[in-house]
């Protein structure tokens, strides 16, 4: 495990310089565009957009959503929590699964290679803020561009199957996660999730590889939570605790934060907060243009080809559109054949001619099988977590 090791050498080394590039990227130009790399990179991990280095938090650049599965050096990356083990030995390392279970259980690697089925999942994890930074006025946390997500092949182990196998009490409701994370300060609450038994289904995954890897350690090494089709802040890293429980334990992170209006457009104003408020879980539809990025500088007369991704909660794409004029018309986008499954994203493509010079702006949004599409990004109701931004995507190339 010597690249552990490098992680913790390495982490040390980069913190003293990270931090005033986070500073320059989190003051900058539209979401993600105009947003600069960083010039240091961490373990396993290309130079990506980075807004902190305790704790790390990462973006991938635009250019990195052309492909249907993120690299895992490209992947985004997001901690609450600044203490994070800088070593582990995979030896020692074990899941705790305890409270009305019929037999506590000590989970080590070896055990979930060896002694349950393995099973795989393509699934995009996406953060709650991801396009934060474009709602206006300003949401409070972190100002995310649009490169807080990313989709891989998650291996592992069906959580059903763990709880199977400990063998849970009649009055059985909640499973409680924890990773091994921890706060700097001694009151801070503890980053802990909380699911309920019918939300649990043959998707949701404890896995310890990505992309036919093990876990980058940044992201949660070794094993995590995987839950398709929600948002990530319930993909519990660095797992380490599973507790079942018949009553939902009020927690900081499931009843203040990552809570959105609980009303039918899930939206308030600055001036009037909406009272009851509502977890986020489900994501709603979504499409992303990874080439061409802003800027980008393309010939007259020559053919062009959009490639990007979309996505929802597993509901399924039936449709991406595209337009080169601002949004005034839209033409289809062609679809990859959704191979990888419905919480994957979905692939399209586009070519088209420009045949004047100038600027053009090109824009996408995505169709699911419920007819919900992408708005424009005006019409994205606001609220004052900065959560679920899905407005339409749009880069603006240079025609000479």
């Amino acid at each position: 495990m010597e690249r552990r090791d490098f992680f913790k050498k390495s982490l040390a080394a980069a913190g003293a310089v990270s931090l005033a590039g986070s500073l320059e990227a989190a003051t900058t130009g539209q979401p993600i565009d105009g947003r600069k790399v960083s010039k240091i990179s961490f373990p396993e991990k290309r130079a990506l957009i980075t807004y902190s280095d305790r704790p790390p938090l990462l973006e991938s650049p635009r250019s990195t959503f052309s492909s249907v599965l993120t690299p895992n050096d490209e992947f985004f990356v997001r901690w609450h929590m600044p203490e994070i083990p800088t070593y582990i030995d995979t030896e020692a390392f074990r899941i705790n699964v305890s409270g009305l279970v019929n037999k506590d259980l000590s989970v080590s690697l070896k055990d979930l290679k060896a002694d349950y089925e393995q099973v795989t999942v393509t699934a995009v994890l996406q953060c709650g803020g991801n396009s934060r930074s474009a709602f206006t006025p300003t949401a409070g946390g972190i100002q995310w561009g649009s490169g807080a997500m990313g989709n891989a092949t998650w291996k592992g182990v069906r959580l059903r199957d763990i709880l199977e196998r400990a063998g849970l009490k009649k009055d059985a409701e909640w499973i409680g996660f924890n990773g091994m994370d921890n706060a700097a300060y001694y009151e801070t609450p503890s980053f802990i999730r909380e699911l309920h038994l019918d939300e649990l289904d043959d998707h949701v995954i404890v896995a310890y590889e990505m992309n036919g890897e093990d876990l980058p350690y940044l992201n949660g090494y070794p094993v995590r939570l995987v839950i398709p089709g929600t948002y990530s802040d319930s993909w519990v890293k660095m797992l380490s605790k599973i507790v079942v429980t018949n009553e939902y334990q009020k927690l900081f992170f499931m009843d203040v934060a990552y809570r959105i209006p609980d009303n039918e457009c899930e939206c308030e104003t600055p001036e009037k907060k909406f009272p009851k408020t509502k977890p986020i879980t489900k994501m709603n539809v979504k499409s992303f243009i990874g080439y061409p990025t802003n800027e980008t500088v393309v010939h007259n007369n020559s053919h062009i080809v959009v490639r990007g991704v979309a996505f929802d909660d597993g509901t399924g794409i039936t449709g991406v559109k595209i337009s080169t004029d601002a949004g005034k018309t839209w033409q289809d986008a062609i679809l990859d054949n959704g191979e990888l499954g419905r919480y994957s994203y979905r692939g399209f493509r586009h070519t088209f001619k420009p045949n004047q010079q100038g600027k053009v702006t090109i824009m996408s949004k995505a169709i699911n099988r419920a007819g919900e599409e992408q708005p424009f990004a005006a019409d994205v109701p606001w609220n004052h977590g900065g959560y679920k931004f899905n407005g339409i995507d749009a880069v603006t190339v240079d025609v000479i």
